[in-house]
């Protein structure tokens, strides 16, 4: 298998993006730390890069809230990328009355934004992941969703049609709708569903295995051990995938008289929850202590960033935020080294330019303050 290709932004701008009437900054490094107090708008910086991935970002907020105060109501983020194609220009943004964000790749407009999926891979670590292993399944689910997509550019599709089928299931379970009609709805949940499923476990599996190899390379960090389960995993294991559709075909009609009083559909893998244990200590994440909690989530990104270039064959963009200030010297240094190895381009954040001091030579590093970025 060949190595992957490099994938790097040489140049960002930003325009009426959250604190930022007009900032750019060129970048000639892949290991590259944004330092500046709080509220400086370092992490702003973080999603701009976000936004050239398909979806809503890393804060997933409404595309409105992320206009500057006193902008015109849009907003622009731009960069040039070398990668797989070649130098391309990458523009996107929302146009002030605009319900959705618009993409444009070498000066033409794209169909979506998971048309960027083609040229790059961005994946992220940000505070508010913290409590993920504490948090809802629907939080995990999200996340997983996110692991997958990085693999499979088609799956943001197939999880959004999946959820608008059920909603239809359920308003027709509401309405009083005729079992030809719930057949029919029926019949696209299941494929949709199974679909989904199965795309979730293959990360899942693949993950494990990269998960497994890291083992080997001596981090210091715990190792995650990483299960799909749900009551509609336990009910279709070691099915096939048409025999698994059928299956949940059948669930879906034998339980509508329980949906239609509950107001939702209670099978499927809308409700399946992603399980990790802490491998050292065989307990669950959940248990663990915060701090271990926040190494297991670097980990599961160190190998997911490792897999995404296995299989994507382009070396992921990684945006780490505020993750140095948590971590003591050693695997501070630890996490350098090995960001460094994975060979793709990392954006990170702090308070403290000295949290940086291991970074390898050739590293760059940009003050952030008052709407400006400056090189350090």
């Amino acid at each position: 298998m060949s190595d992957p290709v490099p994938v790097a932004l040489s140049r960002l701008a930003l325009t009426d993006f959250r604190n930022y009437s007009a900032a750019s900054v060129e970048l000639g490094s892949r290991m590259v730390a944004f330092v500046g107090n709080n509220g400086a708008g370092k992490t702003n910086i973080l999603e701009a890069i976000s936004f050239l991935s398909a979806g809503r970002g890393l804060r997933r907020v409404t595309l409105g809230d992320i206009a500057r105060a006193d902008g015109a109501g849009g907003w622009a983020v731009s960069t040039v990328l070398d990668g797989e194609y070649g130098e391309t220009r990458i523009g996107t943004g929302l146009t002030a009355g605009e319900a959705g964000r618009r993409v444009r790749i070498d000066g033409e407009e794209a169909r979506s934004s998971e048309a960027l999926l083609e040229y790059l891979r961005v994946l992220w670590l940000v505070p508010s992941m913290d409590g993920l292993f504490t948090g809802s399944a629907s939080d995990r689910r999200k996340f997983l969703d996110r692991l997958v997509l990085s693999l499979n550019p088609s799956h943001g599709r197939s999880v959004a049609s999946f959820e608008k089928a059920l909603r239809q299931r359920n308003r027709l379970l509401s309405d009083g709708g005729t079992p030809e009609f719930l057949d029919a709805i029926e019949a696209q949940v299941a494929e949709l569903g199974t679909a989904v499923a199965l795309a979730r476990s293959e990360t899942v599996s693949l993950l494990s295995k990269t998960l497994d190899n890291q083992k080997q390379l001596g981090l210091p960090f715990p190792t995650a051990e990483i299960h799909l389960q749900g009551a509609f995993e336990a009910a279709t294991i070691g099915l096939c995938a048409s025999d698994r559709e059928d299956c949940y075909r059948a669930l879906l009609v034998e339980g509508r008289f329980r949906d239609r009083a509950a107001g939702r559909t209670l099978d499927g893998p809308h409700r399946s929850d992603l399980y990790v244990v802490h491998c050292e200590k065989q307990m669950p994440a959940s248990q663990a202590s915060t701090g271990e909690q926040k190494a297991l989530l670097i980990g599961l990104v160190l190998a997911h960033a490792d897999l995404t270039a296995s299989i994507s064959g382009m070396t992921p963009i990684l945006l780490l935020d505020e993750v140095a200030a948590h971590l003591d010297p050693g695997r501070r240094e630890a996490l350098f080294t090995r960001l460094e190895a994975l060979g793709g381009q990392v954006f990170m954040t702090g308070t403290d330019q000295t949290l940086f001091k291991d970074l390898p030579s050739g590293a760059q590093i940009f003050e952030v303050a008052n709407g400006t970025i400056s090189l350090c």
